[in-house]
């Protein structure tokens, strides 16, 4: 059961981790029967420009950037790809924490182009999370949700150690999702807290919700320690939050409210 609660906790974050819009976009292009492999970054947590970088071996091949701030007026811009040895580098410039630019890369060779992205790939700036918080946030959290699932066995399996598990899934919420969580918030985009009653930031919502499930699955086991399947309830709960994507509805800056821009600012 371990082993299958194990295998639950890794499956359900490499799900998340590879279908959030933070993961890169990544894809493959043919230029004179050469196939190039790339992928487009979208999240910075850097104090300067964010590199766009794309390996392309043929000194021929050039390349270009079209951007735009998401959610703004701005018309679209054009910067020219550098090229360093075997790789193009584009430059997207530098956003306030939570802000977003919209981007499409083309590759040109002699008369031909090749855009990459048909949808633009939109890229969110965030401030530098200390590794040790964000490493402790990480483990913590997923710690909860393996004890959240060997919690249910417990359960579905009628074992003895259920009220002992809901303590340490709960304990694990609230150090992971509602002090570390917070603080990783802080960090990146400069509040504490972004979700209900405040916002509508999904990752706070949902790390809300499923701390509350847990609250009342060890009340009510504290009340009647028969009761105990308020405890598969709150495990199914916290599976759902978390195959839902990282960064779903997160901070973002609405450029809008600050009228219209010719062109991105470089």
């Amino acid at each position: 059961m371990w082993v299958a609660a194990f295998v639950i906790t890794v499956g359900s974050a490499y799900y998340q981790r590879t279908t959030g819009p933070t993961y890169e976009l990544r894809g493959r292009v043919t230029i004179d029967e050469t196939v190039y492999q790339y992928k487009l970054i979208r999240t910075y947590d850097g104090n300067d420009q964010a590199p766009v970088e794309i390996a392309v071996a043929d000194p021929d091949v050039s390349g270009e950037l079209k951007l735009r701030r998401y959610k703004s007026h701005d018309e679209w811009s054009t910067t020219t790809m550098v090229r360093q040895g075997d790789k193009l580098t584009g430059y997207i410039p530098h956003q306030p924490m939570a802000g977003k630019v919209m981007y499409h890369v083309t590759l040109k060779k002699g008369g031909n182009t090749f855009l990459l992205n048909e949808e633009p790939a939109i890229i969110r700036f965030k401030g530098f999370v200390p590794r040790g918080i964000l490493i402790a946030h990480i483990i913590i959290i997923f710690l909860a949700m393996l004890f959240s699932t060997r919690t249910a066995f417990e359960v579905l399996f009628k074992l003895k150690y259920t009220y002992l598990y809901t303590w340490i899934t709960l304990i694990c919420l609230t150090i992971g999702g509602m002090i570390l969580g917070p603080v990783v918030q802080k960090y990146a985009f400069d509040a504490y807290w972004t979700g209900w009653p405040f916002g509508h930031d999904l990752t706070d919502n949902k790390s809300l919700l499923a701390f509350i499930f847990w609250i009342v699955a060890l009340a009510y086991q504290i009340w009647r320690r028969e009761k105990k399947n308020w405890a598969v309830v709150a495990a199914v709960v916290l599976f759902l939050v978390y195959i839902i994507p990282h960064s779903i509805l997160g901070s973002e800056i609405d450029y809008t409210k600050e009228g219209p821009q010719q062109e991105i600012q470089k």
